[in-house]
Order: C-alpha cells, then sequence, then structure tokens
C-alpha cells in the first residue's frame, strides 16, 4: 500500500512540473542506465560520465533527484578537481610562454646589466630604478627575470684572485685512517700548503694524542716562515693542547664547521688522491709499510703527478723535456703509475 501511494504520488508531482524539467531528468536517468549496461563486473563512470554530471549540477536544480550511481558529495569533488586541473594547466601554459604580459628584450637588456653592475641589488631596487626611467613592469616579472640573469664570470674572478693572493699563508692538516691486514687501524696525519699543494710533514700511528699532534706540527713548522692560517676541523684528538700550540706559533687556527668538510677541501681532495691512486690497490702490513708508501706517493705526488689545479704542473714544479730523444717510461710506486720523459 505504501508502495503504490509513493507511485501515485509521484506520478502526481511529474505532472506538474515543468516540460524542460522532465527531458533533464529523463536524460539523467538514460545516462545513468547506459553505465549500468557497460560490460563491468561493476559500473565505472569515465570523464565524459564525470563531466556530464559536473555540467548538470551547474545548470540543474534538481540534479541530486535524479543520481543514483554516486553520491552527492563525490560530484563536488570532481568538480573541484576538475577546477584545480583547469587552474594548474592554465598557470603551466602561462609558464611556458612567459607568464603575463611580455617584456621588451630592453627592459630584459636593462635588467641583466643592473644584476651584473651591482651584485647587491634586489627585486625592489632594480624595479625602482626601471620606474625612474619610465618603464611600466611589475616587481614580480623583475624578480622572475632576476633568477634567469648569466652570471658574470667578473665576481668569479675577483674570487679567484683574492685566494692565489692569499693562498701562500694557508695551510690545513687533517686525519685519515688505513686498515692493515691484521685489521687494525691506523691513523695518518698530514700538513698541506695551499699555494702549491705541497705536502709539509705526513706521520702514522697508532695512537693520536694531542701531545703527539703537537709535535707533528713542531716538525711540519720548524722555522720562522709559519703559514698565517692553519685550518682544521673539531677532531677530539685535537683537546685543548693543540690550538693552544698552533697560537703559539703565532699561526691562527681556523676551525671548520661540524660536518663539514668540504670546507676543508684542499685537504679532503688529496686524501682522495691518495686513496684512489695508491691505498685502494695496496694492503698496508704495518705502521712502518703504511709510512713507506705513503712517503713514495708523496714524492710521485710532488714530482711526477701533474695537477689541475696548478695548471698541469706539479707541486714541486716538474721541468719540460725536450723534443728530441727517445721516449723512457719510469715506473712509479711500483708500477701503479709512471713517468715519461725524452732521453738526453
Amino acid at each position: 500500500m505504501v508502495d503504490l501511494f509513493r507511485l501515485w504520488f509521484g506520478a502526481i508531482l511529474r505532472t506538474c512540473r515543468t516540460r524542460h524539467s522532465l527531458l533533464l531528468e529523463n536524460l539523467a536517468l538514460r545516462q545513468q542506465l547506459v553505465v549500468w549496461k557497460r560490460k563491468h563486473p561493476k559500473p565505472r563512470l569515465g570523464p565524459l560520465d564525470e563531466l556530464f554530471w559536473v555540467v548538470a549540477r551547474r545548470f540543474w536544480s534538481r540534479w541530486r533527484e535524479a543520481l543514483f550511481l554516486v553520491q552527492p558529495d563525490t560530484v563536488v569533488r570532481w568538480h573541484q578537481a576538475g577546477f584545480r586541473r583547469y587552474w594548474a594547466m592554465l598557470c603551466k601554459v602561462r609558464k611556458r610562454v612567459g607568464g603575463g604580459r611580455r617584456i621588451t628584450k630592453e627592459i630584459r637588456a636593462l635588467i641583466f646589466q643592473m644584476v651584473a653592475e651591482n651584485p647587491t641589488w634586489g627585486a625592489p631596487r632594480i624595479h625602482g630604478e626601471l620606474l625612474m626611467l619610465g618603464f611600466e613592469v611589475s616587481e614580480t616579472t623583475v624578480s622572475r627575470w632576476m633568477k634567469r640573469a648569466p652570471r658574470s664570470p667578473e665576481s668569479a674572478q675577483r674570487w679567484l684572485a683574492f685566494l692565489r693572493n692569499h693562498r701562500e699563508v694557508i695551510a690545513a692538516m687533517d686525519f685519515f685512517t688505513v686498515p692493515t691486514l691484521t685489521f687494525n687501524l691506523l691513523y695518518c696525519l698530514f700538513v698541506i700548503s695551499h699555494d702549491r699543494r705541497r705536502i709539509l710533514h705526513f706521520n702514522v700511528t697508532r695512537h693520536p694524542t694531542s701531545s703527539w699532534i703537537v709535535q707533528q706540527l713542531r716538525e711540519a713548522f720548524p722555522y720562522a716562515s709559519n703559514p698565517k692560517f692553519l685550518i682544521l676541523d673539531h677532531d677530539a684528538k685535537y683537546g685543548y693542547e693543540v690550538p693552544a700550540a698552533v697560537n703559539s706559533m703565532k699561526i691562527a687556527p681556523v676551525r671548520t664547521s661540524i660536518g663539514c668538510p668540504w670546507q676543508n677541501g684542499i685537504a679532503e681532495r688529496w686524501v682522495g688522491s691518495c686513496r684512489r691512486e695508491l691505498l685502494d690497490h695496496v694492503v698496508a702490513l704495518d705502521e712502518r709499510h703504511l709510512k713507506r708508501l705513503v712517503s713514495d706517493y708523496i714524492s710521485y705526488y710532488h714530482d711526477d703527478r701533474t695537477h689541475l689545479g696548478l695548471s698541469k704542473q706539479t707541486p714541486g714544479s716538474r721541468a719540460l723535456s725536450s723534443w728530441s730523444g727517445r721516449m723512457i717510461s719510469r715506473p712509479r710506486l711500483g708500477g701503479l703509475h709512471h713517468r715519461y720523459e725524452r732521453a738526453a
């Protein structure tokens, strides 16, 4: 009885509706019927079906009453997702073409010139200068084009010149470890000069103490021609005694930040070279054996190995061979490396 009442009540309501509303309801029901007839275990709505209900929600106020396959909240989420995709695509297209109003080549060249000539200026300062010159451009546009400005090599050249003028007064020290054949651990201390990348001192020990390190520094700097700065890290082996001894030698200790080995880059690169060219190919037997191996490598490093940072020269200023004469290959480090020169 209740179902019959509902049927009659629905029929009466439909007779009161307009022809336009009935057509929209019929279209919505047919669309859902098409989805049900698809050959799938569970009816799935594709992109066109989602678009249909998004449009119906926009132009038909009674769309909820004809929806049976999904919840109305799902249609709302489809609409919001489509809105986000639309604006993401629009922003991507605008970014590809430059975004907003295109500026002239003259303004771009002027922005690049101001960035190169005034490295401390930001976008507000450059934007103000452009306004004073009569150019109508937004600060956001100036900021975006500042990021695309080519880097001026002059700043790098100035910094390189500064380093070249001060590298003869800078030295660095560091430790690295080497395991032996019997699985013991040896500690290698070295001091390197920044000007010619020369190894000023090297030694090996099983038990590095602060007093032992101080003695090595005295052997590394025995004369008055000490460097002005000595770069070292925060190794616990130094304690308070090593910095105090460095100060007593009238050398300013410069401590790198904790966990930042790149701040002692020259020393770290020498450790990498020593490992790749020697220690990765041999097994140290004991302390005496390792010291002899590394001493031979330092001789090879100073006199035979060309260095990229020294314009393909060696730290010991290797002499150029003459063009005439027979080519001779001299083995170094037991044949791991060779030196080539011409016989007189």
